[in-house]
């Protein structure tokens, strides 16, 4: 768990794939089930995945039926994932900074009219239901707000590098992207920002440096790029707040490891390796240790189907086996 950009699937992928083979790793992003827009959504890549098998990331295809994929439906479709992934004997990661997505499959009851991370939401004690369906180890990769903002500004510029305006040009060229079957796509941090430039400029949208006559389409686009950074940390503040409010009303016990000293190397050029020591030092090895102690636990329920894995992130296994 963790705010957008705190370093969460590098994380699960860098534990994964070096401390045991027999995981597999399920998104719990909310914008991130849906194919399409993967610079803009920023889906890890499939060379960072490590042949790692990833579930529910990219895989919804919204209709007009069934226009968007809600925390009941990642409640039914990542249960179903972790039944499998058990089954053969595998373990099961939920990674993702959705926790609306991550309270509803863990929690025991779930009423999905009730919105538990509502501003008008009083009486925190009796919304949440404290008991879940799983024994989890909670991984809660935190960082330093400030220093996280200043990533999360470097972030978009880095997506805008990678391409994302053109992606998002084929998106808003393509005559279905406003269909009510698109309405998940478009709730991605960009999509919104610079519907107004497209729509404006049509064919018309690139922009050269060397071109200095259109002033305004410039304008616009400056406008919405500074959108996209000012929306992705507000995005970043709203999910710290949804986690702390886990912690104190739900009683969730999240173990805390902090990225602030990873992100902030890597943006003063600490060079690569030396960022790589500072991640695995303050980040990968106490996350080692955090699951090592529960793994440990004798009291955990279907110890003997994880007896032989080390370590997972974060874990999850079945308290009730008709889950």
């Amino acid at each position: 768990m963790g705010p957008t950009g705190c370093g969460k699937s590098k994380l699960s992928v860098d534990l994964a794939s070096r401390f045991f083979p027999s995981s597999e790793i399920i998104n719990s992003d909310k914008i991130q089930v849906y194919r399409g827009l993967d610079i803009t959504t920023n889906k890890i890549l499939l060379q960072d995945r490590k042949n790692i098998p990833h579930h529910l990331l990219g895989d919804f295809d919204p209709s007009e039926s069934h226009p968007e994929f809600t925390p009941s439906d990642f409640r039914s479709s990542a249960s179903l994932a972790i039944s499998h992934i058990v089954s053969r004997r595998k373990i099961p990661f939920v990674v993702g900074g959705s926790n609306s997505f991550v309270y509803a499959l863990l929690a025991k009851k779930f009423d999905p009219e009730v919105d538990v991370f509502g501003e008008s939401i009083s009486d925190l004690d009796s919304v949440f239901c404290k008991e879940m369906r799983y024994a989890c180890c909670f991984i809660w990769v935190d960082v330093s707000p400030p220093v996280l903002s200043e990533y999360l500004v470097k972030r978009v510029d880095d997506m805008l590098d990678s391409g994302m305006v053109e992606e998002l040009a084929e998106y808003f060229a393509d005559p279905g992207s406003g269909s009510v079957s698109q309405c998940g796509l478009k709730k991605a941090i960009g999509v919104p920002e610079f519907e107004r430039y497209f729509l404006n400029k049509g064919k018309d949208w690139r922009i050269s440096e060397e071109d200095d006559g259109d002033v305004e389409k410039k304008r616009a686009y400056k406008e919405a790029v500074r959108a996209i950074k000012d929306n992705t940390c507000q995005l970043a503040k709203r999910q710290l707040g949804k986690i702390l409010r886990l912690r104190d009303a739900a009683g969730w016990d999240l173990k805390r490891v902090d990225s602030t000293a990873s992100l902030r190397a890597a943006m003063g050029g600490g060079g690569r390796r030396r960022v790589a020591e500072i991640w695995e030092r303050q980040v990968v090895e106490p996350s080692v240790k955090i699951v090592k102690r529960f793994l440990m636990d004798p009291l955990l329920p279907n110890v003997n189907i994880m007896q032989h894995i080390r370590i997972q992130l974060p874990i999850v296994k079945e308290l009730d086996s008709k889950v």
